[in-house]
């Protein structure tokens, strides 16, 4: 948890190989009165120092840094002193990739830079950088387990394709929905992958990402998994042996048969694609066939949906606040007595697999 002292102001560190973000940072931070930036780090090494000399409450870095790239400082800062670290990522493919990595090596999240290489114009993720600095302040980021070297190797035989949609009816199997924010990509890794093979519901996981972000989640997670996990397409049916990764931008629908359908209508809770969205949906379609699994993130995403899902007579799951990094949606799940039962992380996919497996 942050040493942030109640009532104070958020303390940040800010870390870029370019002098001229370090500046748009700050501005960007210091034009809300509950943040000061107290230091700037111009690469990794430099950022593993200041943490240990300043004690931040929350530190936003770069990925791409001289002599220490972002996963390296994470894990050198992790081994010394956990703190809350937002990723400043590209929107790329390749920004995609790096950031999962330092999302898997403990950073509670990350805001996209702006379009172009140079661009120091933070005015479009403002919002967004100051709303997710004050949810790190409250963060319990944790330390990620040790990398196995496996992550975009496939670490299990190759997965048959999943059948193309078909109709949904009496006796289909269940569906599971994975409702998830802040904290969620390092979460899901420890939970997806120790689904088997044979495990008998179909998968859909709402992640709140930008989109290129939540393709390559699917293609981290899929090189990973027993399950083949893919971004879904309109068309495609939630069924046994696979996880469907909603779009980002993106919300996922259910329509009467029960095939996905992707919609561009408006963010509901501030997010596209939006939990509520797909769980009211999927209520509507599956009714008791339904369960969801509310994990760490911010907001109230997801408690609305899993109100339908629990009066359409699904199973309304939760993540416990041990071991979330953001207690915000299961909380908000939690507090409507809306929930069957809540578990630890490392519960979560036994108990997915003892009720469905």
């Amino acid at each position: 948890m942050s040493g942030q002292k109640p009532g104070g102001k958020i303390r940040v560190l800010v870390v870029d190989d370019s002098a001229f973000m370090r500046i748009a940072v700050k501005r960007t931070l210091e034009g809300d009165p509950g943040i000061e930036v107290i230091g700037q780090g111009k690469d990794g090494a430099e950022a593993v120092q200041l943490v240990e000399a300043l004690k931040p409450d929350v530190v936003t870095m770069d990925f791409n840094m001289p002599r220490m790239n972002g996963v390296e400082a994470l894990r050198a800062i992790f081994a010394k002193r956990p703190v809350p670290v937002i990723m400043l990522s590209a929107h790329t493919q390749e920004g995609a990739q790096e950031t999962l990595d330092a999302l898997a090596a403990g950073a509670v999240d990350f805001v996209p830079k702006p379009d172009g290489e140079v661009s120091t114009d933070l005015s479009g993720v403002r919002e967004e950088l100051l709303r997710k600095v004050k949810a790190a302040a409250r963060s319990k980021p944790t330390a990620a387990p040790a990398p196995t070297g496996a992550v975009r190797v496939r670490a299990v035989a190759p997965k048959s394709i999943a059948p193309r949609a078909r109709p949904t009816g009496r006796g289909s199997p269940p569906v599971v929905v994975i409702a998830i924010s802040t904290g969620g990509p390092s979460a899901l890794e420890r939970v997806i992958p120790r689904l088997p093979a044979s495990f008998g519901a179909g998968v859909i996981v709402v992640q709140h990402m930008p989109k290129a972000f939540t393709g390559a989640l699917a293609a981290r997670l899929d090189g990973v998994s027993a399950l083949e996990v893919r971004e879904a397409v309109d068309g495609d049916v939630a069924e046994p042996g696979l996880v469907l990764v909603a779009p980002g931008d993106r919300h996922l629908t259910l329509d009467a048969m029960g095939r996905v359908r992707l919609t561009d209508s408006a963010p509901v809770n501030g997010c596209r694609p939006a939990a509520d969205v797909t769980l009211q949906s999927a209520a509507r379609v599956l009714g008791p066939r339904v369960a969801v699994m509310v994990m760490t993130g911010m907001g109230r995403d997801g408690a609305l949906g899993s109100q339908a899902v629990k009066a359409a007579g699904g199973r309304v799951f939760a993540q416990d606040e041990a071991t979330s990094v953001v207690y915000g949606m299961p909380k908000a799940v939690v507090e409507r007595g809306l929930t069957e039962a809540i578990f630890p992380l490392e519960g979560i996919a036994p108990a997915l697999v003892e009720r469905f497996g």
